[in-house]
């Protein structure tokens, strides 16, 4: 059944170290090899061996309107004939900058970048150049990409100084990264208690690094409180949630507003992008206005400006996308918590607009450390006995799962009529 991938897998290995370049597409946290992957059609990928699965992952996010919709092929070919990139400006940025400006009362111009990663990096330096402090805080769980001093892992107490959870990331360089608990205000309150230098939080309004878990509208609101108290900014990361959650992505859920928002993933529909946005007396401080420096050679590159721009007039045109996909996200996870009750196996689930979760866990999850708790041997097995049916779920328990608009309630009863054996399997593992 997988024999094609598991040879690609082992040349890959060859040549590229772990055989991926994301290291979640090893496997590691699973059960098996991962397929290798040859095309993809509206909610179904297909792999070397000519396996189909229905995809609930969807490129970590982007592809709202599923694998190679029709209407965005056709404007990425359109640019792509006019060239690739060209490392000047085109007038795509402006149009891609100011459908998301449109959307959010709280930001006023946007700065293109080719990554999350480098999006995140972006923000947190402005903030500190802003503030003029160097220390931030961050919350376990939440992933803000993996650039050195946002590596860090927990230590003792409610809220410490990071240590580097990567070698190759120096402590030096992640001293002043204060990680504290997710939904955790004590914890948070003790943080600026015991720093005074703080620049900025950083936070995952909805968490979709440790499963889906969102920020309570208390958290939030504490954090908003804190920033303004002790003159820091806050940042929300949007890379994963943005025009995902909804049409507003998180914070057109949650009842408060950040001073910098970061995107990726969604708003170019799948091409590499990402992209950080605040006011304008804020990115005033960036250069060429400011002093805080950042540039970026493929930064605005045109084909993915073209296709996050249409992706987004697309979803502008039909807002009422978001009420179908959170119905169906619903119907999928409720499904799937009535089939494991039937063998008495505790499921906790959890959407966001086109965002869903799930976790093999007695109680509600609500922190890394929670989520700690949770049974991974048989979210492991679950994800192996759903890829031989033709089921595509993250390959980790740690992240998110994506629904699309092609995806049809039968799409969605088909795994759930598949998942009624497989938590007997689990079950019977027990």
């Amino acid at each position: 059944m997988f024999d094609k991938s598991i040879n690609a897998y082992d040349k890959a290995k060859q040549v590229i170290p772990g055989g991926v370049d994301s290291p979640v597409r090893a496997f590691a946290g699973v059960i098996g090899t991962p397929p290798f992957i040859t095309k993809g059609e509206g909610s179904f990928m297909y792999d070397v061996d000519g396996n189909k699965y229905l995809d609930f992952v969807q490129s970590w996010g982007p592809l709202i309107f599923g694998h190679a919709n029709k209407d965005i092929q056709e404007v990425v070919i359109d640019t792509v004939q006019n060239g690739l990139s060209f490392g000047a400006p085109t007038e795509l940025e402006t149009a891609l900058a100011n459908e998301i400006v449109d959307m959010f009362d709280n930001i006023d111009k946007v700065r293109f970048v080719s990554s999350g990663t480098e999006a995140v990096m972006s923000a947190i330096r402005l903030a500190r150049g802003v503030t003029n402090k160097d220390n931030i805080i961050k919350f376990e769980g939440c992933y803000h990409g993996h650039s050195d001093s946002l590596l860090v892992s927990a230590g003792s107490g409610l809220a410490t100084f990071g240590k580097p959870s990567s070698p190759g990331v120096p402590a030096d360089l992640i001293k002043h990264t204060i990680l504290s608990e997710y939904n955790n205000i004590s914890a948070l309150e003790e943080c600026f208690l015991n720093n005074s230098d703080i620049s900025c939080i950083i936070i995952e309004p909805i968490a979709g690094n440790m499963g889906l878990v969102p920020a309570s509208q208390e958290f939030l609101s504490k954090c908003r409180e804190l920033c303004d108290k002790h003159e820091a900014l806050l940042i929300f990361d949007e890379v994963m949630t943005g025009f995902r959650a909804s049409l507003n992505g998180a914070s057109g859920i949650v009842n408060t507003k950040a001073d910098i928002i970061t995107f990726g993933k969604v708003i170019g529909a799948g091409m590499p992008v990402g992209a950080f946005a605040s006011s304008k007396e804020i990115m005033a401080h960036l250069s060429p206005d400011g002093a805080v420096y950042q540039a970026g050679t493929l930064s605005g590159n045109p084909v993915a400006m073209a296709a996050g721009l249409k992706s987004l007039q697309m979803l502008k045109a039909n807002p009422s996308i978001y009420e179908d996909l959170n119905a169906k996200a619903t119907r999928l996870v409720s499904g799937l918590k009535q089939e494991a009750s039937k063998c008495n196996i505790p499921l906790q689930v959890n959407t966001r607009g086109s965002m869903f979760g799930f976790f093999f866990n007695e109680n509600v999850c609500v922190n890394m450390k929670e989520v700690g708790t949770c049974d991974f041997d048989a979210f492991a097995l679950f994800h192996n006995e759903m890829l031989k049916r033709g089921f595509y779920f993250a390959c980790s328990q740690y992240e998110a799962g994506f629904i699309c608009t092609t995806m049809t309630n039968d799409d969605i009863d088909s795994c759930i009529n598949a998942s009624a054996e497989v938590f007997k399997i689990i079950s019977e593992n027990k």
